[in-house]
């Protein structure tokens, strides 16, 4: 009765005729943000992680001095790697900045989505565990500030401490829309560019990715800190409460940028670089010596 009933619906109709266009939209907005990026002007690299049984091929880009003190920026969704041009660019002197392709973006390779927030994090395990480079830092933005608080609970002694930069963690704020469930359903889902049915795919996973998460947040003990605007529309200002709260154990120190939009890894340079040379100056001093990118 409710599928007749939704069949004879004019405006699921509408919906679904007007949704590749709006799918269309959405990928041309996003597209127009992303800077000009000069992709001779930094190295591609590849590091190879295996998750849940299969083998990444992770791809990344790194900027800045390669004897330096780590940093490894995590992208959200949609994006990839040259969402982090402009922090590449302007890496300090003294600092490696490197910026992956999460698994199911970019050039990580095979292409398939990956809707485990774990699983993405244990991607970034081969740029981690390196012992001779000290330990780095990790800065998430928007759905990769989850991934950076499960690479604290996986590498934790590992790390020097983790940036959240709007990040989504707090599961009772999401909401996945029906119009999602039809994106993910084929013929509609055939349409959508792969980056963006990936993208899909991790959005409407999310809620149980964070609630599965959520009863180790406490158990994290390196610095967290948390930048977050005021005026973000996709990622509500209130996670910061809930990330204050369940970082409980580490003392989590907050930056909030008044009327600051979600878009920080294009806007918010000045605040990032400065969260992360605070965190940096407080970790032990390490004689840090040149290796091979692998």
């Amino acid at each position: 009765m409710r599928v007749r009933r939704l069949l004879g619906s004019k405006k699921f109709w509408c919906c679904l005729v007007l949704l590749p266009f709006l799918l269309i939209g959405c990928a041309s907005a996003y597209i127009s943000m992303q800077p000009r990026f000069d992709h001779d002007e930094f190295a591609w690299r590849r590091s190879v992680a295996t998750m849940a049984g299969q083998m990444y091929q992770l791809s990344y880009l790194e900027g800045g001095d390669p004897t330096g003190q780590r940093v490894i920026f995590v992208h959200g969704t949609p994006g990839d790697a040259s969402n982090w041009y402009d922090m590449l660019k302007h890496a300090p002197t003294g600092y490696q900045f490197i910026a992956v392709d999460r698994p199911g973006f970019g050039q990580t390779r095979p292409e398939n989505a990956q809707p485990s927030i774990m699983e993405q994090a244990r991607a970034l395990g081969p740029l981690i565990t390196v012992p001779e480079r000290g330990k780095p830092i990790l800065v998430g933005h928007s759905l990769g500030g989850p991934v950076v608080a499960a690479a604290a609970m996986l590498y934790g002694d590992k790390l020097g401490g983790v940036i959240i930069a709007a990040g989504a963690l707090d599961p009772d704020l999401e909401e996945v829309m029906w119009v999602q469930h039809l994106g993910a359903t084929p013929p509609v889902s055939w349409l959508l560019q792969w980056e963006f049915r990936n993208a899909n795919f991790e959005l409407i996973a999310l809620e149980d990715e964070l609630r599965a998460l959520a009863p180790r947040l406490r158990d994290i003990h390196i610095p967290v800190t948390i930048v977050h605007g005021t005026a973000d529309e996709l990622v509500p200002y209130a996670n910061t409460d809930y990330m204050m709260r369940e970082f409980s154990g580490t003392a989590p120190k907050l930056v909030t940028l008044e009327g600051g939009n979600h878009f920080l890894p294009w806007n918010a340079r000045g605040p990032l670089l400065d969260a992360i040379t605070e965190m940096a100056s407080k970790l032990p001093a390490t004689r840090l010596v040149p290796v091979q990118s692998r």
